[in-house]
């Protein structure tokens, strides 16, 4: 068995109706449901040896408020996996019900474009810790509400300020690779990293190999999220130093 590798390796579960899918570039009209039962596929990646996991509430982000606490409640009760949620955090009851249910980190982004005060006095609350700053990028801006929307808000200045206020964990997604297998967008990652190195940067998008997260890895990426890779059985575990995948 290979030695794992340093990037941290989290694998996502994304909810609609409880059951376990992926979108295409954010677009709910291009769903594939790969698990009616998104326990037995949390205990699974817990059982391959991974540690971290991340639940999305894609009924929530659209909705616009926590839906799926019940599933990340299960999740949280048949594992060990540390999970963080996000998907329809727009107040502090999403937060609490969120927390009440397991989750040891949520990740925040609509709120941090359209209520920055509020995000930032949830840092201070929380800790930034268990604060993710979501960063959904397209076409250079960022993303909200279930990516339906483009903000003005350009990455590194959108950054910038939450750097400077202790945040330390962002997840930064670029939505045209989403779901696509096309490959991760490396050079956007690096041009996050070289301005602020101080940040924990999980890379999301486009993952389609074992291969790109060793490319995310040399390039300097602290963690990446995968999902339809490996649903498609494109991920190998054993080379990632987890146990075979091969049921």
């Amino acid at each position: 068995m290979m030695k794992t590798p340093k990037i941290e390796l989290i694998p996502a579960i994304d909810l609609i109706d409880g059951k376990c899918v992926r979108l295409t570039k954010g677009d709910y009209d291009r769903k594939t449901v790969y698990n009616e039962d998104p326990v037995a596929v949390a205990r699974h990646f817990e059982m391959l040896g991974f540690r971290r996991l991340h639940v999305v509430d894609l009924d929530g982000a659209r909705s616009r408020h926590v839906v799926n606490d019940g599933v990340l409640r299960a999740i949280t009760d048949a594992t060990s996996l540390t999970v963080d949620f996000g998907g329809g955090i727009k107040t502090q009851a999403d937060i609490e019900k969120a927390f009440a249910a397991g989750a040891a980190m949520v990740t925040v982004g609509s709120m941090a474009v359209s209520q920055p005060d509020l995000l930032m006095g949830w840092l201070g609350q929380y800790g930034a810790h268990r604060i993710i700053l979501g960063a959904d990028v397209r076409n250079g801006k960022i993303s909200i509400n279930g990516w339906k929307e483009d903000s003005e808000e350009d990455l590194l200045p959108f950054l910038k300020k939450y750097v400077e206020h202790g945040v330390k964990n962002v997840l930064c997604t670029e939505i045209s690779k989403d779901g696509t297998l096309e490959g991760p967008a490396i050079s956007l990652y690096q041009h996050v990293m070289e301005a602020y190195p101080q940040l924990h940067l999980i890379a999301s998008g486009g993952v389609s190999s074992t291969d790109d997260i060793f490319r995310l890895q040399e390039a300097g990426i602290p963690a990446v999220v995968f999902g339809k890779a490996f649903y498609e059985g494109r991920i190998e575990t054993e080379r990632l130093g987890l146990k075979s995948d091969e049921l």
